[in-house]
């Protein structure tokens, strides 16, 4: 058993996923152990992750699940059927057998989430998952989903969506009723396509508990007008993308004018703390990485791209929700929307590409 008596199950880490595994993972993932004390389990091709452990002088003090195979990081839906052995489906296993409390991965977003959800299932009444991330505003950052995992959608799945994310912030953010807030292309109610007008009839009809502010646009995406976005998955996902590129480009042209002249680099200098709290501020490494939510385990997906930094964030956030129990969260705030305002319950969404039977569950030695 992985679980010591009496403590909570750790966080399962796939090493093997990312452009950067196993190396950066592992490094990440010691990290998170010796600074921050986070309980985790290495899940991987056991040789490769002993090596790395070896580097850092911790071997035999965090704990290995060996697993057969590995995500590449094209992997698409069908990684679940192809590789029913991956470290992302062995993590998945030790989630059901309560042996882990959340499953931390840099791996291809679309064979997590397909793994993950054969492997968890949904949630009783959730219609489909939802990818959650944290946009850099002030006061507080801003909740915005999905961010990638249901492209295409229905009016009663934008309003689950806010319950998960109102769930989400109530753990994450500290906030007893964040204030939810549906992107279209207008603030009024008739703004948007047909999807977005229903779902705006939905949320502003009172008939859950959902603190609803009306409709948002993109340019209110990092203005902090509301605690928690909702969208469809690919809106979200282009969106983000475009605010992770542009931040990326003003960064690089801010560098760029600060070194141009000895009176710039004398500015920056003078300005270096500030500039230094507004890198960290905006560098996506701090937040960790997106939460699928809606399964009945914690999943957080970290950039493929991800390094030590962002990994050890991932475990961080991953500790985290799991501790404020944010599966049972969810299932609490989505019983509230169960129900349309006729009294009859909406009906789960027809999959895009129909999943194939679960394969046997695999049996981890540690």
């Amino acid at each position: 058993m992985i679980r010591e008596v009496g403590g909570p199950p750790p966080v399962a880490v796939d090493t093997m996923g990312g452009d950067h595994a196993p190396g950066a993972v592992v490094a990440g993932a010691v990290a998170a152990v010796r600074e921050h004390g986070v309980r985790l389990v290495l899940v991987g091709q056991a040789p490769r992750i002993r090596r790395e452990l070896d580097r850092h002088g911790v071997v035999g003090e965090i704990p290995i699940v060996h697993a057969d195979e590995a995500l590449d990081m094209g992997e698409g839906a069908l990684a679940s059927w192809r590789k029913p052995r991956s470290s992302v489906a062995i993590a998945c296993h030790l989630i059901k057998q309560g042996q882990a409390s959340a499953l931390v991965s840099a791996g291809s977003t679309a064979g997590i989430v397909a793994t993950s959800r054969l492997r968890l299932k949904g949630q009783q009444g959730v219609l489909r998952p939802a990818i959650a991330v944290e946009l850099p505003t002030l006061p507080r950052p801003t909740v915005l989903l999905d961010a990638g995992a249901t492209a295409d959608v229905k009016p009663e799945t934008l309003l689950q969506f806010a319950a998960l994310g109102t769930a989400y912030a109530r753990i994450r953010l500290g906030l007893a009723r964040p204030r939810v807030g549906l992107l279209t292309i207008g603030a009024e109610p008739a703004k948007g396509d047909k999807v977005t007008r229903r779902a705006h009839e939905l949320l502003a009809s009172g008939h859950h508990d959902i603190e609803f502010a009306g409709n948002v646009e993109g340019h209110d995406l990092l203005t902090g007008a509301v605690d928690v976005i909702v969208t469809d998955g690919f809106t979200g996902n282009v969106a983000l993308k475009t605010m992770e590129g542009t931040v990326r480009m003003a960064f690089a042209e801010l560098r760029s004018a600060m070194t141009a002249s000895r009176t710039a680099r004398v500015g920056a200098l003078l300005q270096r703390r500030r500039l230094t709290e507004l890198r960290d501020r905006l560098d996506s490494d701090t937040y960790g990485g997106g939460v699928l939510l809606g399964l009945n385990g914690t999943v957080v997906i970290a950039h493929g791209a991800a390094r030590e930094r962002a990994i050890t964030s991932a475990c961080l956030l991953a500790h985290a929700l799991a501790a404020g129990r944010i599966v049972d969260r969810v299932r609490e705030q989505v019983a509230l929307t169960r129900t349309s305002r006729f009294g009859r319950r909406p009906q789960p969404e027809p999959e895009p590409d129909p999943l194939p039977e679960e394969p046997p569950e695999p049996d981890p030695a540690t």
